[in-house]
């Protein structure tokens, strides 16, 4: 019906707007709760470039997926650091999964576990980049006093 304010288009983009603050909120939450400052890091460097790319991200990677019921952070983490690794080209965003898996409980010892696993599925190489990803990401938290 004409004139319906539920039918009218421009309900539906504010509508929509403010679903996606919805999402930005709740997953720049989630961010938070698993690894702020790398999250903030991310964003800055895209802002200049895609500052869209990084609200994606935080809406959802983390607004979405991240914040949907079913798995914990911990466990959440181990899956995204066992997909990276396997995929063998996403070095640097393995290393900030492996710092937030560090931050939601998993321990050292899990992590490097997680890549002698990554030699049986996807392949000494993968397993071997994923160990020197998790060494560095090691020694920058010594560097930093951090003892997980």
């Amino acid at each position: 019906m004409a004139g319906d304010a539920a039918n009218d288009p421009a309900n539906g983009a504010a509508s929509h707007a403010a679903s996606d603050d919805d999402r930005f909120r709740r997953g720049w939450a989630k961010l938070q709760e698993v690894d702020g400052a790398a999250a903030e890091r991310v964003m800055t460097a895209l802002q200049d470039i895609a500052p869209d790319l990084g609200r994606y991200i935080v809406e959802f990677a983390y607004g979405d997926v991240y914040a949907h019921p079913g798995l914990d952070n911990r466990t959440r983490e181990i899956v995204t650091v066992s997909a990276l690794a396997a995929m063998g080209n996403a070095q640097p965003q393995l290393k900030i999964h492996i710092h937030a898996a560090l931050n939601v409980g998993c321990t050292r010892p899990e992590i490097v576990e997680i890549m002698m696993q990554m030699a049986v599925y996807a392949g000494f190489p993968a397993a071997l980049n994923g160990m020197f990803a998790a060494k560095d990401v090691f020694a920058e938290r010594d560097a930093a006093g951090k003892t997980n």
